[in-house]
């Protein structure tokens, strides 16, 4: 297995993926951008469509298990990408804001327990314990604390319909809308990954998505991490993203 993350003169994360040779930490570069930015989904633009600014929630890069991961594609600029994105789903089902406020903050933090950038089964039930046990910590940062709902999304964003064993079989029934949510707007934001088969598959999803969005999440990635690449700090990367995304 390799170890190491890419470094700057080294082979990009797509020509990694291709090599079947992606690193545990896995970040950004240009070249792989490059690649994702020319290859926006069709369909209709996001201007004037986009019902309204969502609320730009950032985890803190201390929540994170391990250093590499909170600068890697499944770190903070993640996590606040999907909190963005289950707030447009949410309104798109007409929850009310506290529902989707407490979800979001959740969805912030959904991938903080991740050991690495590969397959790392039961991060998400790690990332719902650490939540439940860090949940002021988290309302003082993001505004509000994640919901017993909320975390049971977390708990079960990495796990296979099909994989849910009766304890999760019985969660989903009692929370089925905040997971769907929660696992619609994670599968939205692998426009970040290097590979197109594994960007979104909306025909796996379950619960329907806008014919907008895909197209604006794709944008999303792209203008945030070309602002981080170019020097400017997670918030800031993220700010310029939504910003550019809504003008659009």
């Amino acid at each position: 297995m390799i170890t190491s993350t890419p470094h700057p003169g080294g082979p990009s994360l797509r020509e990694l993926a291709e090599a079947n040779r992606l690193p545990d930490h896995q970040v950004m570069d240009a070249a792989t951008l490059s690649w994702i930015a020319c290859s926006r989904p069709s369909g209709p633009g996001v201007r004037a469509t986009m019902p309204h600014r969502p609320l730009l929630l950032v985890p803190d890069e201390s929540w994170f298990a391990r250093t590499e991961t909170a600068g890697s594609i499944h770190g903070v600029r993640h996590g606040a990408r999907v909190a963005v994105l289950v707030q447009l789903l949410a309104h798109t089902r007409g929850l009310d804001p506290a529902r989707t406020r407490a979800l979001a903050v959740a969805a912030a933090c959904h991938d903080c327990r991740r050991h690495t950038d590969r397959d790392d089964p039961g991060h998400g039930q790690r990332a719902a314990g650490w939540l439940a046990g860090n949940a002021e910590t988290v309302a003082a940062v993001l505004g509000a604390e994640p919901t017993a709902e909320a975390i049971i999304a977390v708990a079960l964003h990495d796990t296979a319909h099909e994989a849910f064993t009766d304890d999760h079989a019985d969660a989903y029934r009692r929370h089925r809308e905040a997971v769907d949510l929660l696992k619609a707007a994670d599968a939205l934001d692998r426009y970040r990954l290097p590979l197109a088969r594994w960007w979104p598959d909306l025909g796996r999803l379950r619960l329907p998505v806008p014919a907008w969005l895909p197209a604006a999440a794709h944008d999303l990635v792209v203008h945030s991490e070309q602002a981080h690449l170019a020097g400017a700090t997670h918030t800031q990367a993220l700010e310029h993203a939504l910003h550019a995304t809504l003008a659009e």
